[in-house]
């Protein structure tokens, strides 16, 4: 029965060695509050200095709707093609957004568009920057460091401005109504109207050239093979069917955006609609971090304190 209690005490001894003593940990607190509020406030500061160095973002963006196909016309392409076996083009087997989205991560089309405007001094040096209360130091001087490195040759200066470029421009598509969005965003608001801008019009400028190709391509061949025919209802149907892609191109020629309509124009985005940084949600989150950080700073020197003092004895 000795045996038992004194076990009993032992084990109830242990248990309270291992229980954390919230008093204890409390003092500890109140004990280095002002080295706690110190590192805090330090911490804080120089988020303050970074969140205050760094330019705003801006977003510019258009909006473009899908164009409906002419079903009659559709129909005559579509005898077209099981006549000859060949493919109607990107225009009527992809939706626009396959067809954008495909072209905007093409590494070469970036290439051309990159050397065409000059877009790596662009994005090496940009202009009209905003600061908030105008504390730009921080931001000048890694701009500088950068401006020095003029040693890159020609290959690696493209290959990161496509990497910049991938991180700037955006395509989005909602599925119920079908829209497209295209945007960039970008330090310098009038950039990022300019950048989609020209890649709008580049891209449909591309994708319609590789159509007219396709498209051109089909009726030489059928002009072809209505010189050479004599059946009289296989010519009949070559003329439908020839006719129906002449159609299309004419159509497709006579609008400025071949398969989608602009439904909103780019616009240079107001001095206040920034879209980044969120300083205040930045400066929040650095003080709830430093304070987590400086009260485990504080036990762990405590636990520290306790080692030695436990080793002294």
């Amino acid at each position: 029965m000795d045996n038992l209690n004194q076990k009993l005490s032992e084990h109830k001894n242990y248990i309270e060695e291992d229980e954390i003593d919230l008093k204890e940990l409390f003092n500890t607190i109140l004990k280095y509050k002002y080295k706690i509020a110190t590192f805090s406030l330090m911490v804080v500061l120089l988020t303050l200095f970074y969140v205050l160095s760094i330019p705003n973002s801006y977003k510019s963006e258009i909006v473009l709707a899908p164009q409906t196909e002419n079903k009659s016309a559709s129909g005559g392409l579509a005898s077209l093609a099981s006549l000859a076996g060949v493919s109607l083009g990107a225009g009527n087997s992809k939706d626009p957004f396959t067809m954008i989205e495909t072209t905007l991560k093409d590494y070469e089309f970036n290439k051309q568009l990159i050397e065409k405007y000059n877009l790596i001094e662009k994005l090496a040096n940009p202009e009209n920057l905003v600061f908030a209360m105008g504390i730009d130091s921080f931001y000048s001087k890694n701009d500088k460091n950068n401006k020095n490195n003029t040693e890159i040759n020609k290959q690696e200066l493209v290959f990161n401005a496509i990497k910049s470029l991938s991180g700037i421009l955006s395509l989005s598509s909602d599925k119920k109504s079908g829209l497209i969005v295209l945007s960039a965003e970008h330090i310098d608001r009038y950039f990022a109207k300019e950048l989609v801008d020209i890649y709008l019009e580049e891209l449909i400028s591309k994708i319609k050239l590789q159509d007219m190709k396709e498209i051109d391509k089909q009726i030489n061949y059928y002009k072809k093979e209505l010189s050479t025919t004599y059946d009289v209802s296989l010519k009949e149907q070559l003329s439908k069917s020839l006719s129906a892609l002449m159609q299309k191109r004419v159509f497709s020629l006579a609008n400025d955006y071949y398969f989608v309509s602009k439904l909103t124009d780019s616009r240079v985005a107001y001095i206040k609609e920034k879209t980044k940084p969120k300083r205040s949600l930045i400066l929040v989150v650095s003080l709830v971090t430093s304070l987590i950080l400086g009260i485990f700073l504080a036990f762990f020197i405590e636990f520290i304190k306790g080692n030695k003092d436990n080793e002294q004895e």
